[in-house]
């Protein structure tokens, strides 16, 4: 059945029903909704709560219009039991010459505090002669989209329910009996009936908070798709080849007799795992979670040697120029100068044919950043891809790295890392296509870093203290979160802090860097504050990733309060490298919101990741920390990682028992909740 046979859906409307998603009449039963207004009932104006959205009937007693800035028509209802005035703002001659004294209205809307009596600002409005019929199920309020009203998308779902209740359409079941029965859920027909039009007496509270066992029916299927297509694309790696590339013990210990420091246990552990991957004939796809500063790289470079070693080219993908940068000098100081190679877009002209020209020639290391991707980069023989920070890379990024380096009918291996730790009920569900390994373990002699949060009022006191500390031979950041100034943001622009600190310490060596400046120039700011020819570094959140100077152990952020949780852990990761006590200020604009004084909370109590990402998750959701706004990524209609916390582990053994006994429904429940899921493969 076509959309456009429902009634009151024409073309035009049928391709902005698309804008949602909504392809054929039976989608608009998974359209589900926001939440829902209560018109079963009518409420005595006299029962009313502040607060409160209601339901009311009564007769006009006065109608008249103030006449301020803003014109106003106000109409004065009484039911008997009190009076409340119904107000509008934007109304018409033909609207105000019907609210005559005498007339019956039913109105409903949000009743709020009024100067002399209750009120309702804009309410939905009938008039009425003889009594109108209530509903006999709560409202549904949907998602809707620029040409659509909100009428139109519940007059079309209505329609679409009557289809369903009467057999016209059907919905098929999927989950077996068996599995309903045991976890005391009703069937999906049931669910999406009740959902769209829950009775009258239906625990609100409960379908508010999508807690209602019809919701929490479609939720589980939802979650059951992503996992099993996960899974699914999981198992396709398996049937795709990649080079094997062993590395003998010989080998590995020389590399390690490089390394000015012994490796953890857990880096170890995870490199055990890498070189596992690594000597199979299919392409590796693991995950590496790591903290700040649990040493990334390095397990990075010793899965590179793999590769290496094999004569196969390593291409590692970092998201910012500095980042990259930082990683080619660290990596180039472990393998032959010869056999690396660094490609940004700011390298250009003779210089980037040469590098092009190796890189199809065969060296063996590339380091770059999304640069590595474009069309005229041609590799030779690429063993592995390494992206670092992933969240930062759309999908098709990601895969374009991947599908450049097919060759000889074989993939890369990919080592995919990231400094955001992730949840661990989170990482098995929107990562389960990948293998996970986590680096739980900081480099020994790390000091903990101590987080002070205060009013940006204190900022000379603050820079006095940065002075003391500079003079006695340690480095500092601070930290601006805006280039320019901004009067609504009230936050300073880095270089008029830089200016205004240069004149408070003419004695110190400040250095500027901001993500506007020339590439050159960046790295120039950057070596010099990592060799101490500068004390303190003025930054915008550039350096939020990967920079690396040891002898840094105080940090200032300026209007922390404007940056979300994971932002700030990485800002802070950039001190305590060393082996000196540092310490980082967190300053505010006062007055503070409730999340932003939660954030901050958070971060002057805690410097575990993992602590901090599951507060993130409450406070921001799973689409923002995984980097899941892009087109291709997992995300979710209705189900919530924190909240349905209990449903994914419950999807995740159910997942298993569908593979094993009921292969034939898994597809037929991707098909119907995961759009696109095969682009994502093997990303």
């Amino acid at each position: 059945m076509k959309l456009t046979e429902l009634k009151g859906i024409g073309k035009k409307t049928a391709q902005k029903l698309q804008l949602l998603g909504i392809k054929h009449v039976i989608d608009l039963l998974f359209h589900l909704p926001l939440r829902y207004q209560d018109k079963t009932k009518i409420t005595a104006i006299n029962q009313l709560n502040f607060g409160q959205t209601a339901l009311i009937e009564g007769e006009i007693v006065k109608t008249y219009q103030i006449n301020s800035r803003k014109p106003m028509l106000v109409c004065e209802i009484d039911d008997g039991t009190n009076t409340i005035a119904l107000k509008f703002f934007n109304f018409f001659y033909s609207q105000q010459a019907k609210m005559i004294a005498g007339t019956k209205v039913r109105a409903f809307g949000e009743v709020r505090y009024g100067k002399y009596m209750m009120e309702i600002l804009h309410p939905e409005y009938h008039h009425f002669t003889k009594p109108l019929p209530l509903q006999d199920s709560l409202t549904a309020i949907y998602p809707k989209s620029e040409g659509i009203n909100q009428s139109t998308i519940q007059k079309a779902i209505n329609q679409v329910i009557t289809l369903l209740k009467t057999g016209e359409i059907n919905v098929e079941e999927f989950l077996p009996d068996s599995i309903l029965n045991k976890l005391n859920l009703p069937t999906l027909k049931e669910a999406l009936i009740y959902v769209h039009k829950p009775p009258a007496d239906a625990d609100t509270n409960a379908l508010l908070a999508s807690k209602h066992q019809t919701q929490q029916r479609l939720i589980l299927e939802e979650v059951l798709a992503h996992l099993l297509a996960m899974k699914q694309l999981k198992a396709k790696a398996q049937e795709v080849f990649a080079p094997e590339l062993p590395i003998s013990q010989d080998k590995i210990d020389t590399f390690k007799t490089q390394l000015p420091f012994a490796l953890t246990a857990a880096q170890q552990r995870v490199v055990g795992e890498i070189y596992h991957d690594m000597q199979k004939n299919h392409p590796m796809q693991r995950l590496i979670q790591g903290d700040v500063g649990s040493g990334k790289t390095v397990v990075a470079a010793l899965a590179i040697s793999a590769a290496y070693t094999q004569n196969h080219q390593s291409a590692m993908m970092a998201p910012t120029e500095i980042l990259a940068e930082q990683h080619y000098k660290t990596i180039r100081t472990w393998f032959d100068n010869d056999d690396i190679v660094y490609l940004s877009a700011a390298i250009k002209g003779k210089e980037r044919t040469e590098v092009l020209e190796r890189i199809a020639a065969g060296v063996k290391i590339i380091i770059g950043t999304h640069a590595l991707f474009q069309k005229e980069v041609v590799f030779n023989a690429l063993g592995l891809v390494i992206i670092d920070e992933q969240h930062r890379f759309g999908v098709h990024q990601r895969l374009a790295l991947r599908n450049k380096g097919q060759f000889k009918a074989l993939q890369p291996h990919m080592l995919i890392m990231t400094a955001t730790p992730i949840p661990r009920t989170l990482a098995q569900t929107a990562y389960a296509n990948l293998d996970i390994s986590v680096i739980d373990e900081l480099p020994p002699g790390r000091q903990e870093i101590s987080t002070l949060v205060i009013s940006n009022s204190k900022m000379p006191q603050i820079a006095e203290r940065i002075k003391a500390n500079c003079q006695q031979g340690e480095q500092a950041y601070w930290v601006c979160t805006l280039i320019e100034e901004s009067e609504v943001l009230r936050s300073k622009a880095a270089t008029d802090t830089y200016e205004e600190l240069k004149d408070w310490f003419p004695q110190l060596r400040i250095g500027l860097v901001h993500g506007r400046l020339k590439s050159d120039k960046k790295n120039q700011i950057m070596t010099q504050f990592k060799s101490h020819e500068l004390d303190l570094l003025v930054a915008t959140t550039v350096i939020e990733v990967g920079v690396d100077v040891p002898n840094a152990s105080l940090m200032v952020i300026e209007n922390a309060e404007r940056l979300g949780l994971s932002q700030l852990h990485q800002l802070r990761g950039r001190i305590g490298r060393g082996n000196k006590k540092s310490h980082c200020v967190l300053m505010y604009q006062a007055p503070l919101g409730e999340v932003a004084k939660t954030r901050l909370d958070i971060m002057r109590k805690t410097n575990d990741g993992f602590v901090i990402a599951r507060e993130d998750l409450k406070i921001r959701g799973a689409g923002e920390l995984l980097g899941s706004k892009q087109k291709g990524a997992v995300q979710f209609r209705l189900a919530d990682y924190e909240r349905d916390k209990p449903l994914f582990k419950k999807a995740q053994s159910l997942a298993a028992q569908l593979i094993t006994n009921h292969p034939q429904i898994c597809q037929k429940i991707i098909d119907r909740w995961v759009v696109d899921h095969d682009e994502i493969s093997n990303v």
